[in-house]
Formats: C-alpha cells, sequence, structure tokens
C-alpha cells in the first residue's frame, strides 16, 4: 500500500468525524503566515485527544508544546465549562500567535498559556500543590521526552492518561545507532515505558495525513 490511500484513509475519517471549522483551518493558516512549521497534529488526531479526554473524564489537561494552538483548541474545546487547560510553549512567538488563534476561538477562559522552557515551568507547577491533572499530551522537543514523563507522573493520579506523540519517527527508533537526538529521545522514553510499573502503556502506529509515526499511550495505574 503506498502513501496517497493512507492520506485517502485519513481524509475519509476526518470528514465523517472531525470536520474542520473555521477557526481550526484559520489556525492552521497563521502557522503559515507568521513563519511556524507546519507540525500540528492532523484533525484526526485532534479528535482522538477529544475521545481520550471523555474516556477520563478530564476536567483538568496539561500539553507540552502550544506550536500555533491547533491541538491546544481540540483539547479545550473537549473540557466542561468550568474545566482548565494548562499549555506550555518554549517560543514566544509562537506563544503569541497560539494566543491570537486561542482568543479568536472564543476558549481563552479555558486555556492559560505558559511560555518558557518546560523543564523549568513542571516544577513550578509541582510547587503550586493543585489538583492532578486527568490528562497529559507530550508533543515538544524529543531529547527530554523521559525527563518529560517523569514530570507528567507527578502531576498525575491513578487513571490518568498521558500520550507522547512521534515516538516511532517513520520507522527510525528501530535504528539502535542512529545518532539523530530526536530518535534518541524518544527511544529511551520508548524503552523507559516498557519497564515502568507505575503506568500501563502501548504503542499505536499512526499513518495518514501525518505520514508514519506512532504515539505512546500510558494509563497511570490504580493500584
Amino acid at each position: 500500500m503506498n502513501k496517497e490511500i493512507f492520506l485517502q484513509v485519513d481524509n475519509y475519517i476526518s470528514d465523517l468525524f472531525a470536520s474542520e471549522d473555521i477557526v481550526l483551518t484559520d489556525t492552521i493558516k497563521s502557522l503559515d503566515k507568521e513563519g511556524l512549521p507546519q507540525h500540528s497534529v492532523s484533525a484526526n488526531q485532534g479528535k482522538f485527544l477529544q475521545v481520550m479526554m471523555i474516556v477520563c473524564n478530564a476536567k483538568k489537561v496539561l500539553e507540552l508544546g502550544t506550536l500555533g494552538g491547533y491541538s491546544t483548541i481540540w483539547l479545550a474545546r473537549a473540557l466542561p465549562d468550568n474545566g482548565k487547560l494548562i499549555t506550555i510553549e518554549v517560543d514566544k512567538h509562537h506563544g503569541n500567535v497560539a494566543q491570537k488563534n486561542i482568543d479568536n476561538s472564543g476558549l481563552s477562559h479555558k486555556v492559560d498559556i505558559r511560555v518558557g522552557k518546560a523543564l523549568d515551568i513542571l516544577p513550578k507547577i509541582i510547587e503550586e500543590n493543585d489538583e492532578p491533572f486527568d490528562m497529559i499530551f507530550i508533543d515538544a522537543d524529543k531529547p527530554p521526552y523521559t525527563e518529560y514523563f517523569n514530570y507528567a507522573l507527578q502531576l498525575s493520579r491513578p487513571g490518568t492518561i498521558i500520550i507522547c506523540d512521534n515516538v516511532i519517527r517513520e520507522g527510525k527508533v528501530l535504528d539502535e545507532n542512529s545518532a539523530d537526538e530526536k530518535v534518541k529521545g524518544v527511544q529511551r522514553l520508548n524503552k523507559m515505558l516498557s519497564e515502568n510499573k507505575k503506568v500501563t502503556a502501548t504503542i499505536l502506529q499512526t499513518f495518514g495525513a501525518k505520514e508514519y509515526d506512532g504515539i505512546a499511550i500510558a494509563v497511570v495505574n490504580r493500584i
């Protein structure tokens, strides 16, 4: 099977379950306009995140890697009226673009964008000693994925779902001698997840609009 059939099927699924409105399409257009990379999740992946939020009855969500706010909007739309989403973005310009898109979506009252390095911000969130997050979506720089996940565990409760994107890297994770820091980062995460007794986890391969990759899905164990 070729890539074209995967794209067509992805479009078929999105047309049925994850059609984009003008807010979402304008968000994607803003990335080109503002010079941001087109690294957002696909529409179907956005809908998948919403399904996972409903599974765990998410009222409080953490996102690592805001970019232009596309995935943030999908997440925030699945929150109840009193829900809250904290999203962390390292790049100030990206954060400004995301804020404009979130304002345009009418979801600013649910979304708290924090700009800076996640490894600096996450300890501060822990110090806030607030209620744990119900779902955490990690889609940021890959080398510190394991560190991000460990912080995510500290901010979780039994039953929290933690999702990590881009963990297969077009199959490059099979190369044990890879010099690519992104590949090495997700290899380290995947190995850690396979041995971590605090979560039940697996990886799903993904195909379609975002080509070939995979997502890790972990649930914090109740026992």
